[in-house]
């Protein structure tokens, strides 16, 4: 964990959110500024600040990531979602612990 990291603070329940799913690997929790109808954050737990510090062993859990967010879909009844990775904060990234957005619920534009 890191020290001021939200989303850790989330993973560990010392901070509130509205959990969508959790498992020993992923946790997915509602967005608190949506930009869509539908917009929840699938979140490992184990700290990564961003996309450029994957490494060969976090395969693994990176595949968990997609396979979670289309099993929670598919749960939901969500057949149409924009799925975002922000990477570094000229790219929109706030909370630096990758995270993949989900966002359904409207017909999303081109990026």
């Amino acid at each position: 964990m890191e020290n001021n990291c939200i989303f850790c603070k989330i993973i560990n329940k010392e901070t509130k959110a509205e959990i969508i799913f959790e498992d020993d690997k992923i946790i997915v929790f509602k967005d608190i500024y949506p930009k869509a109808p539908i917009h929840w954050l699938f979140v490992p737990k184990k700290h990564i600040p961003t996309h450029m510090e994957i490494t060969e062993e976090d395969k693994e859990i990176m595949g968990h990531l997609h396979i979670i967010t289309q099993k929670v879909a598919k749960e939901n009844n969500i057949n149409h979602y924009k799925l975002i990775m922000n990477c570094g904060y000229e790219a929109g990234q706030r909370v630096f612990h990758i995270h993949l957005h989900l966002l359904s619920g409207k017909i999303m534009g081109e990026v």
